[in-house]
């Protein structure tokens, strides 16, 4: 499903498999469990990355769950258990008192490039790998705080036109272009990972204060955190 492994001041939290990770319920819970086994681990320098195994990095909610409750509504109930359920998730990571890192190894699509987007920085391949926000396709609303990541996070209206409103497939080159992605100049899922290494360690050697981290990356984000939930902790002026 999903494992947490330390190596140094660098958290690798990896979805395994060569599914599509797709996000059932106990999916959702064990990522929040090993966010918060990080939380508690951090120290000045940790730094987290994500990635996954195979060709997706995540397809989303797992939709097929959602349809075997039997009836329109037990699939619309079991479709909302998951949204509301995987807020807490995107909520930890703006709260994780370190720098995040996504290192895309494949397709990242619907809620799975919400788990993208909820990174500081995002890394994805070249080669193979699209993003894609299916909504608009398969005839779903987009949750409140899904629209207001996207808004957080792409900076442009032309940007977030493409990813919500085109039901478009967008690569790496023209990913990086529209400033959804940082970096996608890498031919393997494992030269994305190592290059997500390497900036993992260069943020690690700042050891910075985490709680100062994730204070100002949440200072960043205030009609994000206000739909989350998440209080933005106030720090004294240090004195010069």
């Amino acid at each position: 499903m999903c494992t947490l492994e330390k190596r140094g001041d660098l958290f690798l939290l990896t979805l395994t498999g060569d599914g599509e990770h797709r996000f059932h319920p106990d999916t959702i819970a064990t990522i929040l469990s090993l966010l918060d086994q990080a939380k508690s681990q951090s120290k000045r320098g940790s730094v987290l990355i994500t990635t996954g195994h195979g060709k997706f990095f995540s397809n989303g909610f797992d939709l097929a769950w959602a349809q075997t409750a039997g009836s329109k509504t037990g699939a619309a109930n079991r479709l909302h258990q998951m949204v509301e359920s995987f807020k807490p998730v995107v909520a930890a990571l703006l709260d994780l008192p370190m720098p995040t890192i996504a290192a895309l190894n494949g397709h990242a699509a619907a809620a799975g490039l919400i788990l993208a987007l909820s990174h500081d920085y995002v890394f994805m391949r070249k080669d193979r790998g699209v993003l894609y926000m299916s909504e608009v396709d398969i005839g779903l609303s987009m949750p409140e705080y899904f629209s207001a990541l996207v808004r957080a996070k792409i900076g442009t209206s032309a940007a977030r036109r493409e990813l919500l409103l085109s039901g478009k497939k967008i690569r790496g080159e023209e990913a990086v272009g529209l400033g959804i992605v940082d970096a996608a100049g890498y031919d393997s899922a494992e030269s994305v990972v190592e290059a997500t290494v390497r900036l993992g360690e260069k943020l690690a050697a700042k050891k910075w204060s985490g709680e100062v981290y994730a204070s100002i990356r949440k200072s960043l984000y205030p009609e994000l955190c206000g739909i989350l939930g998440v209080e933005a902790r106030v720090f004294a002026t240090p004195k010069l």
